[in-house]
């Protein structure tokens, strides 16, 4: 089978021809029908999370057919977990301290074919085609999982509105919220995607509503932004950094945090985050806006999203 391999981080992916997967017990062999593209598959690109396997298949936004069944599944980022850690006991499977996750411990999505854990397939809205149900498998789920972390704010501000954002905006809009949507300085041209999905405020980074605001959401790996954010939310407010990486965070006032302002992170998800988000997205419904690749293109996808050009998300078709 063909596919994108990251042979070493640091390195461009290079096409491959694989010998085909066989599943083991509880495994499933599924063919590849779309698969998103993530800030996370960047950050293992680099280095910056660090992969188990060499070489390795990115992409954990998985929608394929079982081959054995002809079922349409969705493999997220969480790709095993043992059941009988205390996280896992204790319903959180999103910090199980074995866990596997898709396209870092176990080859992912970036091929023709895949296997994945029977358990963590998910079943597809029929309502939602392939290319749109890629986005919602982690930027929409993992996003979701971000503003539950956030309380139930009135007013959400959103930092960084790349493939999560777009997303979470219309989620947010559609449950009656506020969103504030922050970008780079002078982006007017993400500032005003930001406002077609429904937000009522766009600025940069560097400006601020004349509203306090209640939660903000950080999905841009820039550790700068916290102090900014939690100067931005009100006394009892939530800052929540929703990724898997971010540049450290520089030093900053007590006085920021104060007033029983929280700062927190989310890891991961649970298959209960999924079914939830899956649920949601034909009730909103969610619109992705979605640019395809190539599987041999993967590369280019990658240096896309690094450089800004994308509005949406990227999804590449085997």
């Amino acid at each position: 089978m063909r596919a994108m391999v990251l042979d070493s981080p640091k390195t461009s992916l290079r096409l491959a021809n694989l010998p085909m997967p066989e599943p083991a017990p509880g495994q499933v062999l599924l063919k590849v029908r779309a698969c998103g593209v993530c800030r996370t598959d960047l950050h293992l690109l680099d280095g910056e999370v660090e992969a188990t396997r060499s070489p390795l298949v990115l992409g954990h936004q998985i929608v394929a057919e079982r081959v054995d069944t002809s079922e349409r599944v969705g493999v997220p980022w969480l790709g095993w977990t043992d059941g009988t850690c205390r996280y896992c006991a204790g319903g959180r499977e999103n910090l199980c301290v074995a866990a596997r996750f898709t396209g870092k411990d176990l080859d992912g999505g970036y091929a023709e074919y895949a296997i994945a854990d029977e358990r963590f397939c998910l079943p597809l809205p029929d309502a939602i085609d392939d290319v749109h149900a890629a986005p919602l498998l982690c930027a929409a789920l993992i996003g979701l999982r971000t503003l539950r972390a956030g309380g139930d704010p009135a007013r959400v501000g959103i930092y960084g509105f790349g493939n999560a954002a777009h997303l979470i905006c219309q989620i947010a809009v559609w449950e009656g919220r506020e969103v504030y949507a922050f970008t780079r300085p002078g982006d007017t041209r993400m500032q005003e995607f930001a406002r077609a999905q429904g937000a009522i405020w766009a600025g940069g980074t560097d400006e601020r509503p004349e509203v306090e605001l209640d939660a903000a959401l950080i999905f841009a790996p820039a550790g700068e932004l916290v102090p900014l954010a939690l100067r931005a939310v009100r006394p009892g407010g939530i800052v929540v950094c929703g990724g898997i990486h971010m540049s450290d965070i520089p030093s900053f006032p007590y006085a920021d945090l104060w007033g029983e302002r929280s700062l927190r992170s989310v890891a991961n998800l649970t298959r209960a985050d999924g079914h939830e988000l899956l649920a949601l997205a034909t009730r909103v419904p969610l619109r992705p806006q979605v640019t395809t690749y190539a599987l041999e293109d993967a590369q280019r996808a990658l240096d896309d999203l690094r450089s800004g050009a994308l509005e949406g998300a990227a999804v590449i078709v085997p």
